[in-house]
Formats: structure tokens, sequence, C-alpha cells
């Protein structure tokens, strides 16, 4: 979930016949989710890959359609309760959200049976993290080693565009109106998007508006040709994946917040499966023995979180007072059981993005607000239509995308002469937050569905 201003780190679409429903649970919508997958874009690697999955939420045949894009090792189950209550409070909309192909990578097999109650989270945590500092626990889950798959170094903006496409043209089929936004990287994916040079037309031709939700793109790129051309040449020689935590495990952020989400919304009072555990990083001990929702609590909230870990800040209360384990709290914003929610996810799909590609991130460095650069020249980006977004824009930033967010917005509306909608809150709210925060306290939800609703229909 990377903020954009980082990112310089690091056939149409047809739905399948099969779609799968999911019944919500925890925190989560009150309705169904379905789940479909759409036919992406040939890529480098198997064709297996070149799938993406979409989480449908609101009713099926709705005529309007919004679109979300996660960030930096988000998945598509963190939008599911910021969606549901889009959907419940706007009539004739649905939200799609998107599950990258590199998701396709993560074992959910564990997780898919906690989460149907067919194992405890204890089982959980043997499975995906304890096998560490004990090899003689099997099976075990098996990270999927860089050198088998040396093609995920080109899974990079070019690829991620072509994959949405497919997407948003299965959403605009029938003349529907769409509507595409993102959160933090998702929203440069966003202005690539609606900037992409598609045989001399801007992918925005395709769209009634942009959502930019903490991310975006701005022209201030201070990525080069050389710079670019560098940090490629650096690509070849180490892991394709984006590694958050810097423990040479890029898989490990994602993997420990299924293990915590799932056993906070599974057993939130019971003692943290991961309270004892000698790999947990000291940041995220609580001072005193904490619950699963105590534990996993304190590592997100917005006092207690380490500043290194500000890409998953959110206001969901404190520590309880007394307890022996000690619980959570909730307030401010938003609660516990939300957030959980948002990161365990559903069946097949959850809110993190174990293997995040570090070709996506570079490329995102480049995107430039859609202004042509030396650096797309390197990367092979069309992000050139910075001109010629004749869409209304709508963008919110927090603590994280402070004054970078709203100044890509206005002038990214400035240069095609469109109507904008700035929220800024980086005072008040965190990263997370625009997606975490109940809907009475939401600000986003409380702005962008007057946004959506005004926009003029075909």
């Amino acid at each position: 979930m990377t903020s954009w201003r980082a990112v310089n780190l690091r056939r149409a679409g047809l739905m399948s016949l099969t779609t799968i429903v999911i019944a919500a649970a925890g925190a989560a919508p009150a309705a169904a989710d379905r789940v479909f997958t759409v036919r992406g874009a040939a890529a480098p690697g198997p064709a297996r890959y070149d799938k993406v999955r979409v989480i449908e939420q609101g009713p099926r045949r709705a005529r309007n359609t919004l679109v979300l894009v996660p960030g930096t090792s988000g998945g598509a189950a963190y939008f599911r309760p910021v969606a549901a209550a889009i959907a419940k409070r706007l009539n004739g909309w649905r939200v799609w959200s998107v599950d990258r192909r590199e998701n396709r990578l993560e074992d959910h097999s564990a997780l898919d049976r906690t989460l149907a109650r067919q194992s405890t989270p204890q089982d959980l945590f043997r499975y995906y993290l304890e096998w560490i500092g004990d090899p003689s626990i099997t099976p075990h889950f098996e990270p999927v080693a860089d050198a088998a798959v040396p093609y995920a170094r080109r899974w990079g903006m070019g690829v991620a565009i072509r994959d949405l496409r497919k997407v948003v043209r299965a959403a605009g089929r029938g003349g529907r109106r769409v509507v595409l936004g993102g959160h933090s990287l998702g929203g440069t994916i966003t202005v690539a998007y609606a900037t992409w040079d598609f045989g001399g037309r801007a992918g925005a031709r395709d769209l009634d508006g942009l959502v930019l939700i903490d991310g975006g793109s701005s022209r201030s790129s201070t990525l080069t040709r050389a710079g670019a051309r560098q940090q490629l040449d650096d690509l070849e020689q180490r892991s394709p994946w984006l590694d958050l935590t810097g423990a040479g495990l890029p898989w490990s952020a994602g993997v420990f917040n299924i293990v915590g989400s799932t056993a906070t919304r599974i057993e939130p009072d019971a003692p943290s499966v991961l309270g004892d555990w000698p790999f947990l990083p000291a940041e995220l001990h609580p001072p005193v023995p904490a619950t699963n929702a105590g534990g996993y609590g304190y590592a997100f909230d917005h006092d207690t979180s380490p500043d290194s870990l500000r890409l998953i800040h959110m206001h969901i209360g404190s520590l309880a007072a007394s307890g022996d384990p000690r619980g959570w709290v909730d307030g401010e914003l938003g609660t516990v059981q939300r957030a959980a929610a948002m990161f365990s996810g559903i069946r097949g799909i959850d809110g993190t993005a174990w293997y995040h590609p570090v070709r996506l991130s570079i490329d995102g460095g480049a995107v430039n607000g859609g202004v042509r650069n030396d650096a797309q020249k390197v990367l092979g980006l069309r992000a050139t239509h910075g001109d010629d977004v004749r869409v209304p824009i709508y963008a919110i930033e927090t603590s994280l995308g402070a004054g970078r967010v709203l100044k890509g917005a206005r002038a990214l509306a400035r240069r095609s002469h469109v109507r904008s909608r700035l929220v800024d809150r980086h005072r008040t709210y965190d990263h997370i937050d625009p997606l975490s925060a109940v809907p009475a306290e939401n600000a986003f939800v409380k702005t962008v569905i007057p946004f959506l609703r005004g926009l003029k229909i075909r």
C-alpha cells in the first residue's frame, strides 16, 4: 500500500463462465460478494497468470461501476468494507475491486480452511510462520523462489494497464458508465490508465471519472533516463519482489498480516498467536501480554505502530487499560474488527499482495502526471495524455500524501480543463483511514458519494 510518493523505489476482457459467490463474514458487507475472473493480457510468464480476479459488490445489473485498484502490496479484499458502504448508499452503482495477477502466486490453502472454520488460528500460525523456527512442522507454507519467476521482473505498469483495460471494458459492456479509482499506488495506476496512449487515444475516453484515494501522480518526476536504466539493471540482479520489511523475505508482510488479521476475526479475545513468537519484530510487541485483537490493533494504530509502518497506519483505538491478556478498545475512526476483515479477506482473496513486483513501482515513478518524459521511453511507458483527461476528478489526501496528492490532482484537472473535488484530511487521517473508517465517520465515503452521484449520465 505504498504511497505514490515512494513509487520510484522500488483480448476485450471476458468474464469467466463460472462466477463464484462467497457469503460475507465477520465485519464484512451484509450482502454476498461475487468473485469472478477476467481474462487478462498476454504477458511474460505462464498463461495461467494472464487472469485478473474481481470482487463485485452491489447490484449485478447496476448501470454504473466504480472500479478500484489497490496500492503497493495491496489485495482487492481491503476495499470490501468501504465498497460495501458505497454500494449501499449509492443506488444504481456496483463496485469492482481488482486483484492483480501477482496475487495468483499466493498460497491460500490454510487461510481458506481457517476462514471456513475448518482449522484454528493456531493451525494457521503453524503453517505460515511457526515453521520458520521449527523446520519439523510439515506441511508448511513454501514461499515462491525468485528463480522460479524471473518473468515477474517484467510485470510493470504496461502489464498492469493492459490487464486493467480488460476489466474496464468488461465493466463498461452494454454502455455502462465506468469510474476508475485507486488507493495509493493504485491512484498512480489510475492516472497512468487515464493518460495512457491506446493507439492515439487517451485511456480516459473509456471512463466517466477518476477517484484518487491518497495516491496519484504529479508532474515532478525526478527519474531520469539514466536513473531508469540503472534501476532496470539493478532489478536483474535482485528479487523481482518488493521487500517492505527489509528482512529479505518479501512475502513476510503479507503472511504476517493474514495470520494476525484472521486470528483477530476468529478469536479476538484469545492470547495473541504471535505474542510469544521470537521472530516477531520488537516494535510490534505490545508492552503487556495482549489478545489477538490487542496485538493486531497495536501493530496498526496511529499511536502505537512504528513510523516505519506508516503505510498501514489507521485510527482504530487503543489497548485496553486492564486485562490479562490485554484486549483492544475501538475508537476514533475505525474498529479493529473492520481492519482485520479488510486484510483477512474472503476465500481466495485477502487484502495484501504477498508478492509485489518491483518493476511496477519503478514504472510508477515515471508516470509524471501523464506528461511525456525520458524515463518513460526507457521503461516503455505510454502515459502521455496528461492534457486529455476529459473527465471529472476526485481526490482525497491523508497525512502520508499531504500536499502531493491534491497538488497532482489539481494540476491534472487544470491541464485537461475538467472539474475536480479535492478533499484535504492530511491533519486527521492516516493512509488507510479512508478505507477503514466506519461509514458514519468516513470523510471519503461522505464526499465521494456526492461526487459519483453528480456525474453526468451518458
